[in-house]
């Protein structure tokens, strides 16, 4: 059966568009994109699939003249499906192994605009480099990732959680026997990560050891994936770095930790695994004003794993063992799990992500001083009505919040987010460093993250 996600509704809004453009839909391997396109093509009358990986004879219909029209005329009569405009929609997957093709969607939406075609790959992000042009302002694309926890609720049956959730907000805590419950959940997804073929045999078995076993199957496919990176790259290094950045989760990436090789390779490295999405950078910024980036050091970010799960399986090869932090996620108190567990200021990193819009790579910041005696960190920044919004995850009292409250006071703010697994609240804090200035906060559970008003 189907599991829900939340792109669907891009894809519907898109195939309804009468100017609609070809798309390209971008993402890392086994996160579901070739069977949300399967499930978009039943509303067509007609679907049709070509994997240019596996069906490789398909690639000589774009060696010569990459004409729309005759193109989708010989892949009809080629698979016997019809091939009408408004009536079909053709699927392209796996469409990195064919460069030609990538160039020829371009002319699909100059000459052909009336049919529908997608197109997705796994590693579709070295080829568009590649590329000295692939149809720039012809083409649209939407990105996808693993499931976010509302997904994951959906998938395992518990949508009457989200209905009820959404009742609560930072002025009306949730019921406590809801909260309760959408924390255990969150534990869950903190294990089972949201790849859907794992959330799926998670809700088949409800045994994290089948789910384990299948996540390490993954990391291997990943990790074979490495030597179709690029010829120069070395896919043991990609795998040091890939494990490196694991255990160095949330903290600033040091390469010396990552590999004795030159810095520069390493760089290369860490790029790499980032096109192929498995690796989200959050880089430092000055925050002095908006935009975020115009004040960012690229060569100081911290590095987030694409899903906890795959982290958690990444940190058993590089550890030896992760019992101690699978006991803590699943039966640690809320505040020790919140404020020791990297994991978790991770996946709010992934969860905001992945509710941004769908039509731009999101660009994550974090604020961070270091100074001798004075060190200072907020996790994450995004805009916010014209300004910035400071975002701690934390579970602390208000007094113990230093960082955030220097970063406010420095930056002449007065409203700021945490996210934490305490219920929804909110307080104030009398900065009395300046003039008693008011600093307001709105706590957001963890499991509540994509009610945040920078999603309103």
């Amino acid at each position: 059966m189907y599991k829900e996600r939340n792109i669907d509704a891009a894809l519907y809004t898109w195939s309804k568009r009468s100017n609609h453009k070809t798309l390209l839909l971008r993402g890392a391997r086994q996160v579901g994109k070739s069977t949300a396109v399967r499930h978009l093509g039943e509303r067509f009358e007609s679907f049709v699939e070509i994997n240019f990986d596996k069906q490789k004879s398909f690639h000589a219909l774009f060696n010569g003249d990459l004409d729309a029209h005759v193109i989708a005329s010989q892949i009809a009569n080629i698979t016997g499906k019809t091939v009408l405009p408004g009536k079909t929609l053709l699927f392209f997957d796996e469409i990195q192994a064919c460069p030609n093709a990538i160039l020829s969607l371009r002319f699909f939406y100059e000459d052909y605009p009336e049919l529908h075609v997608i197109a997705a790959g796994s590693l579709l992000e070295f080829a568009l480099a590649e590329l000295p042009t692939f149809g720039v302002g012809r083409l649209q694309s939407l990105f996808m990732y693993p499931m976010c926890f509302d997904e994951f609720l959906k998938a395992t049956g518990n949508a009457g959680l989200i209905i009820e959730r959404e009742k609560a907000a930072s002025t009306l805590p949730l019921n406590e026997a809801f909260h309760k419950k959408l924390v255990q959940q969150f534990r869950n997804y903190i294990m089972i990560g949201g790849l859907p073929e794992v959330v799926c045999k998670w809700e088949e078995t409800g045994d994290y050891l089948q789910c384990q076993e299948l996540q390490d199957q993954l990391v291997i496919s990943y990790e074979d994936d490495f030597a179709k990176y690029k010829k120069k790259a070395n896919p043991e290094l990609l795998r040091r770095v890939l494990r490196s950045a694991a255990v160095q989760i949330t903290n600033k990436f040091i390469y010396a930790q990552a590999s004795s090789e030159k810095s520069e390779k390493i760089r290369e490295a860490l790029n790499l695994l980032t096109m192929a999405g498995l690796l989200i950078p959050v880089t430092r910024t000055d925050a002095n004003g908006l935009p975020l980036g115009s004040e960012a050091d690229s060569t100081y970010q911290k590095i987030l794993v694409f899903d906890s799960g795959i982290l958690l399986r990444l940190l058993n090869l590089s550890l030896g063992s992760i019992q101690h932090i699978t006991e803590e996620i699943l039966t640690a108190n809320e505040a020790d799990l919140v404020n020791k567990g990297k994991i978790v200021e991770m996946i709010a990193g992934l969860e905001i992500m992945k509710h941004m819009p769908d039509t731009l790579r999101h660009e994550m910041y974090y604020w961070v001083r270091q100074e001798k005696s004075s060190q200072a960190e907020v996790d994450y920044l995004e805009p916010y009505k014209g300004q910035i919004l400071p975002i701690e995850i934390k579970a602390e009292t208000q007094g113990g919040m230093k960082s955030l409250w220097t970063f406010m006071r420095n930056k002449k703010l007065d409203y700021a987010l945490r996210c934490s697994l305490e219920n929804f609240g909110q307080f104030d804090y009398t900065d009395k460093e300046t003039e008693n200035a008011i600093r307001h906060v709105d706590v957001y559970p963890l499991y509540a993250i994509s009610q945040m008003p920078i999603f309103k």
